[in-house]
């Protein structure tokens, strides 16, 4: 059962970012090892929610030194109904991902205050190449774990000890919201990494716990899994 429902939710995150547009008619999506690794979850499930996703036509598989599996260019309507919440069901999602955003802002700006005085260089050192890292990163499946270990690691180089259980948790539990975006976006989100980095590095405590402000807010207006309407 818990199979089940952790492939339901691939679908309905895949389906949700096509509804929205996020992901376009005809892109080729990540193959089934990257999808399970930009949406934390283990192979067959992204196997068996892609392979549900194109018996309802949503995606299609095509074989072939040019094949892969790409968003249909027409998915039923039926279908990208079926990926929308009605409004009854979208509230509970949206209070709890505006809980978690808001828990996550409250840890991140405690982190980042403690990691401007505590970092270490090899900590700052390891967050500048992360930032390189997903700057190269070509799509959001490549992107996710290395924008994952970066906000682990500002955590981590924080030392506040068990508080940082705790924030890692709620990383992880939002990030299980988490549906594909197009990696521009993902590069501009990146910018904020960069400038992070920077303030910590210079001990600069004030402009860093600012940009995790800012960075986390977005997830407000952002960070939702695929509820349309949404703001």
């Amino acid at each position: 059962m818990e199979r089940r429902r952790a492939t339901d939710a691939v679908q309905m995150r895949i389906g949700i970012a096509i509804s929205l547009g996020l992901l376009q008619p005809g892109e080729l999506l990540p193959d089934q090892e990257d999808v399970a690794l930009g949406l934390s979850v283990s192979p067959i499930t992204a196997r068996r929610a892609l392979a549900s996703l194109a018996e309802q036509g949503v995606v299609v598989r095509r074989r072939g030194r040019a094949g892969g599996t790409f968003v249909a260019d027409s998915p039923p309507a039926d279908v990208s109904a079926d990926r929308s919440a009605s409004p009854d069901e979208s509230q509970p999602v949206n209070r709890l991902v505006d809980r978690l955003v808001d828990r996550r802002l409250l840890f991140a700006c405690a982190v980042t205050h403690y990691a401007a005085v505590n970092a270490t260089v090899e900590q700052l050192d390891e967050l500048e190449r992360l930032t390189r890292d997903t700057a190269a990163s070509s799509d959001w499946s490549v992107y996710h774990p290395a924008d994952e270990r970066f906000h682990q690691l500002v955590g981590t180089a924080s030392a506040m000890r068990t508080a940082i259980e705790v924030y890692h948790e709620t990383l992880t539990e939002l990030y299980d919201y988490f549906i594909p975006y197009p990696i521009e976006k993902l590069h501009m989100s990146n910018h904020d990494h960069i400038a992070l980095v920077a303030a910590l590095r210079d001990g600069r405590v004030e402009e860093a716990v600012e940009v995790s402000r800012k960075h986390v807010d977005v997830l407000h207006r952002t960070m939702f899994m695929g509820l349309a309407g949404t703001a």
